[in-house]
């Protein structure tokens, strides 16, 4: 199967390699058909006969845990590339990367069932990992579109991300939302673009387009309105944290991470917008960024 996210190609091969089959509807939007010598982004084959004892850790990068302790998750390094294992009820998963290689092989598919939950973020992972030294990143926000312009709004969790973009569609006319919690953001052609992805969060939000970034605009809440445009440092400094928190303890990933970033504050503005969870608010946004 062959799906497209953010102008890359997605290809799968192997047991339950239809993503949306093993319960992933939010695949479906960015299925496409692709000839089949075209060079995939990013190859993933499933049902591989890989575990621990294949790919051993040589260095720990990361843990993760999942909400509600669903599943426990461990970002790695083995002797040549980079692995992600999740477990579950006694059950490990593994995505396994070799270096300079955009194939992804994954021990996921080698049973009956799939877990929908574990083949997404592990995709997640991996997929990011690969667009990374592409000058692409998969950025922690809710994206609102008005005037075919789009608007990241970013934020620690529970800043008001949702919350504000909410906000600009109730009082902005032809606000919409793109995404509420992982588009792809990259500079394409010298114009700062973000793309919808299947990846948006417990909003059921999969729309597979790209527009260009009006503004970058990290949230602070406060007793009042208030906007400001960032100079670049603290317009890096506003972004960084959004970025794929795994990635910033590797060095290599880390690099990549912060070209994308100078790469998009050099084409698109960023702001810092201290508010109240109110139409004011989105109405000031609105107003400071596109000039209404």
């Amino acid at each position: 199967m062959d799906y497209r996210i953010a102008d890359f190609l997605l290809r799968t091969e192997g047991a339950h390699s239809d993503i949306a089959e093993c319960g992933l509807l939010c695949f479906n939007p960015f299925v496409t058909e692709t000839d089949a010598s075209a060079t995939p982004t990013m190859l993933l084959r499933t049902a591989c006969p890989i575990d621990n004892n294949t790919h051993p850790v040589t260095q720990h990068i990361h843990d993760f845990e999942f909400e509600q302790n669903y599943a426990t998750g461990e970002f790695a390094r083995y002797a040549t590339g980079y692995r992600f294992m999740m477990c579950h009820n006694g059950e490990e998963v593994l995505f396994v990367k070799e270096d300079n290689s955009n194939i992804v092989e994954s021990n996921i598919g080698c049973g009956e069932k799939v877990d929908p939950s574990l083949m997404r973020f592990g995709i997640w992972i991996m997929f990011g990992i690969i667009i990374a030294p592409l000058g692409a990143i998969a950025i922690h926000s809710s994206v609102v579109v008005k005037d075919e312009g789009a608007v990241l709004c970013l934020g620690e969790s529970g800043t008001g991300k949702s919350t504000h973009t909410r906000l600009w569609r109730e009082n902005i006319e032809g606000a919409r939302l793109l995404n509420d919690d992982s588009p792809i953001i990259r500079v394409v052609a010298g114009k700062c673009m973000v793309y919808g992805s299947p990846w948006s969060g417990k909003t059921h939000c999969y729309i597979n387009r790209g527009f260009e970034v009006r503004a970058l605009m990290r949230l602070s809440q406060a007793p009042h309105n208030k906007i400001r445009r960032l100079p670049a440092l603290f317009a890096i400094g506003a972004l960084l944290p959004s970025c794929p928190p795994a990635f910033a303890y590797d060095a290599t990933l880390q690099d990549h991470i912060c070209n994308a970033v100078s790469n998009i504050i050099s084409c698109a503005p960023v702001y810092h917008l201290e508010c109240l969870p109110d139409g004011a608010a989105a109405q000031l946004s609105y107003s400071t960024i596109f000039g209404k």
